[in-house]
This record gives C-alpha cells, sequence and structure tokens, in this order.
C-alpha cells in the first residue's frame, strides 16, 4: 500500500520561504513520476509542480522562479523549495505520485496522494 505523507507547512509572511517534504513507502520510488499541487478555499486544486524519474521538472506559471521541485530516491522523498511566497500561494498542498515515469500536469495521471499540508502566507 502507497503512503505519501507531507511535512513542512506553516504560517508565514509574504517574500517567506518554506520547504515541504513528502515521504513515500510502499513501492519503489525512483519509478515514479511525483508532483505537487494546491487547493485554495473555494478554489479547484491546481497543478504546482512535478518531477519526472529521470527529474525532468515541470512548474505552473504561476510559480516558475519561485519554486523548485526536487527528489531524494534514497530517502524516497520529494521536496518543493517555495522561495518568495504571496498570499495567492495560500491553499492545502498536496503530494502525489504517478505510475508514470512521467507524468506531469494533469491531477488524473495521479494515481496515490497525500493528505495534504496547509500553507498560508499572510501578512
Amino acid at each position: 500500500q502507497v503512503q505519501l505523507v507531507e511535512s513542512g507547512g506553516g504560517l508565514v509572511q509574504p517574500g517567506d520561504s518554506l520547504r515541504l517534504s513528502c515521504a513515500a513507502s510502499g513501492r519503489t520510488f525512483s519509478n515514479h513520476a511525483m508532483g505537487w499541487f494546491r487547493q485554495a478555499p473555494g478554489k479547484e486544486r491546481e497543478f504546482v509542480a512535478a518531477i519526472s524519474w529521470t527529474s525532468v521538472t515541470y512548474y505552473a506559471d504561476s510559480v516558475k522562479g519561485r519554486f523548485t521541485i526536487s527528489r531524494d530516491n534514497a530517502k524516497s522523498t520529494v521536496y518543493l523549495q517555495m522561495n518568495s511566497l504571496k498570499p495567492g500561494d495560500t491553499g492545502v498542498y498536496f503530494c502525489a505520485q504517478s505510475s508514470l515515469f512521467d507524468a506531469r500536469y494533469s491531477d488524473t495521471s495521479y494515481d496515490y496522494w497525500g493528505q495534504g499540508t496547509q500553507v498560508t502566507v499572510s501578512s
């Protein structure tokens, strides 16, 4: 059974940084694409970033240049480094794992999801 556990969320001020982590278990981590999605109050879940099994990365235009996704296959963990945070980045951030090597932007390409971690950016 695949399990994904996110951590690292919190309340920060605009311009601050946070690093989210997602620890995966249950199948060979290095063989699967990983993604981060977020959902703001009253809005649909949206793509944030993804990383393929060979560490090719993809980003939503809204976070490009500010967020960095990375993976540590030895630790079965994917990270999301978030810099220059804005109030519009507020939401619940979800980690997801795909059965594909390279899943990219669509949430339908991901078959396992974590419970989410809250990120609030407010002054």
